[in-house]
């Protein structure tokens, strides 16, 4: 999974000149500050984000060789754009174009749907070298120059907002295939709907300012809660956003964490039931895994999976009404199935039940608290295994004798400290112990081995 940060484009240039900082130190900006949403939202991230900046030789490169190919011409004016005629019906293969016309503002095209794969340099715009002069890249080139560097001539699934369907991924079509010289590039195109505010037509924006910041979001809701509100609808379909929207996503996740404490209070013993009707749980159980596999194959369809899961929970539920006096057998196994099945498919959908979020949130916190557990342990160790400590003196002399013997006393403390050591090292703290040079004498040496054996 490659993830595209486009840090140079016309709104970032004019956005750097109204704020007189750099385009680069504004499109840094912006992509932490998305990255940092992205991980309080619990959103994994790509295998490698890639910046366009970090990419202009190849740009130029693929630009080259359309042109090469014949799909693309320079203009007098150092502009570089995509001959959309050299492909015939071909292009609108994703979009059904009927009046749309191409991108607007240019004089320099021979058609109105031909679009730019290099612009020349303005004044106080970044601009690069290339063959045609000072520039930038267009808009459309960057994505597919970087998925061809990574993934070859052919992409499995491309993503992104249905209202970038039309022009992008329909110019990085045409311009992949011109480029490969192949029937097909990308295989599946996922266009995800709009988040709209209750009652608005337009989506979501930052540039509209119609918009919830992450950070105020989740101070009245979850990462796992916000998850269940996109589940709740087809990932197509435009989502509108409300109180009452993120209120029904908070009480289905209720009652999927209700299920789960319940189940597991009674394959543990800590909850008694009447006897359970088991047969028929573990038909249900095995009918919504069908049901589950089907909707994610009609197109990922998880309404319809969400639907499954809570109409297993709610059978679950059924059979597990609490009971003063009970008489049978218990059946801890099938809940012990559908426990790990409503975990399994809630964990694909990154909806996290075991609920860590106090644990992620708090890391910093952990840090500390282990660096003074291990400071502690290590303080403990070393006066576990200092010798005597006031050395005898001898008689005739009054010196110090220099043989000094451990204490056999403190001998615990030294496995105490092992003990912490082994026990912490499964939980990811792994304490590295420092050896020292330390003359013994031969006897000293047999009595250190007597006392703790693991020397």
């Amino acid at each position: 999974h490659v993830m595209v940060i486009t840090d140079i484009d016309d709104k970032i240039i004019q956005r750097s000149l109204e704020q007189n900082i750099s385009p680069t130190v504004l499109a840094r900006m912006h992509e932490e500050e998305f990255k940092r949403d992205m991980q309080a939202l619990r959103v994994l991230p790509p295998a490698v984000y890639m910046r366009v900046t970090d990419n202009i030789p190849q740009i130029v490169a693929f630009i080259k060789r359309i042109i090469g190919n014949g799909h693309a011409y320079v203009t007098s004016q150092g502009n570089v754009y995509f001959d959309t005629q050299s492909i015939g019906n071909r292009y609108g293969k994703l979009v059904n174009l009927g009046g749309i016309v191409g991108e607007l503002g240019a004089q320099d095209k021979r058609d109105p749907r031909d679009f730019a794969l290099w612009k020349a340099s303005k004044p106080h715009e970044p601009h690069w070298e290339s063959p045609w002069g000072q520039g930038r890249p267009g808009w459309h080139i960057e994505c597919s120059t970087i998925a061809s560097s990574v993934f070859g001539s052919q992409l499995d699934i491309h993503s992104g907002g249905i209202d970038l369907a039309f022009p992008h991924h329909e110019n990085e079509i045409a311009q992949s295939e011109a480029y490969h010289q192949c029937e097909q590039w990308g295989n599946y195109f996922l266009h995800s709907g709009h988040l709209h505010l209750k009652g608005s037509v337009e989506k979501m924006s930052k540039s509209l300012k119609n918009y919830v910041t992450i950070k105020d979001f989740l101070k009245s809701f979850t990462a796992n809660e916000f998850r269940l509100f996109c589940l709740l609808t087809r990932y197509r379909s435009a989502i509108d956003y409300s109180d009452a929207s993120m209120n029904e996503a908070q009480s289905t996740l209720s009652t999927i964490s209700a299920f789960c404490h319940n189940a597991q209070a009674y394959m543990q013993g800590h909850l008694q039931c009447q006897p359970t009707e088991e047969g028929i749980l573990w038909e249900r159980l095995s009918a919504t895994q069908s049901s589950v596999r089907k909707a994610l194959a009609d197109d990922f369809d998880t309404p319809k999976t969400v639907d499954a899961i809570m109409s297993l929970i709610h059978h679950g539920n059924c059979q597990l009404q609490p009971a003063t006096k009970v008489d049978g057998p218990r059946s801890p196994a099938v809940f012990g199935a559908m426990l790990s099945y409503v975990r399994e498919i809630m964990g694909v959908f990154g909806v996290d039940l075991l609920d860590r979020k106090e644990v992620h949130d708090s890391s910093g916190v952990l840090n500390n608290v282990v660096e003074e557990l291990v400071h502690f342990r290590s303080k403990v160790r070393k006066f576990a295994l200092s010798v005597e400590d006031q050395a005898p003196q001898d008689p005739h002399t009054g010196s110090e004798i220099q043989k000094r013997h451990p204490q056999p006393d403190r001998v615990p403390l030294l496995k105490d400290c092992d003990s912490l050591r082994n026990n912490l090292a499964p939980l990811g703290v792994h304490i590295k112990v420092r050896f020292h040079h330390i003359r013994l004498s031969a006897e000293e040496l047999h009595q250190l081995a007597k006392a703790q054996k693991t020397c």
